[in-house]
């Protein structure tokens, strides 16, 4: 295929390489983030659960992009005397937080006596499970 040199197309057969574009970056100010509690103030107060190790714990074992101990700037993760608070700049699950705070509860031997409940819709608190002492006497009695 040859083109004529006087060939509109000319111009535009030259031409047909991509051209790079420049990205522009706008910098958002309202970012979407994610922000979740944990309430751990009933066992730390009794002394059966230390909320710095909770912490370094969450540190290690949460995932960022498919890769622990990969935090970033992406997910903060402090801890304000009994509550510890879980920033995120992406998309995180609250479930995964519930998960990862059961396996914590299960490696330390807690998950007969704790449970991880919703207190409202970005947080989570610890809390005894409840045992009445009624129904146990009633059983021993039969």
């Amino acid at each position: 295929l040859s083109v004529l040199p006087d060939s509109p197309f000319k111009s535009s057969w030259l031409n047909m390489a991509p051209k790079k574009q420049t990205a522009v970056r706008k910098d958002r100010k309202n970012k979407p983030s994610w922000k979740f509690t944990l309430d751990l103030t009933h066992p730390v107060e009794d002394g059966i659960l230390d909320s710095g190790n909770f912490e370094t714990f969450l540190k290690e074992k949460v995932k960022v992009n498919g890769k622990t101990g990969n935090l970033g700037s992406v997910v903060q993760i402090a801890r304000l005397k009994n509550k510890i608070t879980v920033t995120s700049e992406k998309q995180f699950s609250k479930r995964y937080l519930k998960y990862l705070t059961k396996k914590y509860l299960k490696k330390n031997n807690l998950r007969d006596w704790l449970r991880v409940v919703a207190s409202d819709k970005e947080s989570y608190e610890l809390r005894y499970f409840q045992i009445s002492q009624d129904e146990e006497e009633s059983e021993v009695d039969e």
